[in-house]
């Protein structure tokens, strides 16, 4: 998983500092964002083809372990 996640840039003035696929302009909300509106991987990438399988994959993997963390109960 650390391949794919070696994918992922941050750059300080790129996009507010949000999480970029290989230091485009693309973060990785927008792509779990294509993913979550219904939109398959193959038409994704037809319609952003600066973007690879493997970037896809790598916000997937990105996603996953933002939210893998233990939840806080609000007392």
């Amino acid at each position: 998983m650390s391949d794919l996640l070696s994918r992922i840039t941050i750059e300080k003035g790129k996009r507010g500092g949000k999480p970029c696929i290989r230091g485009l302009r693309i973060t990785v909300g927008d792509v779990l964002g294509w993913l979550a509106a219904g939109e398959s991987p193959e038409s994704i990438l037809s319609y952003h083809p600066d973007l690879e399988p493997d970037d896809i994959l790598a916000s997937l993997a990105y996603g996953a372990r933002e939210v893998d963390h233990p939840a806080v109960a609000a007392a």
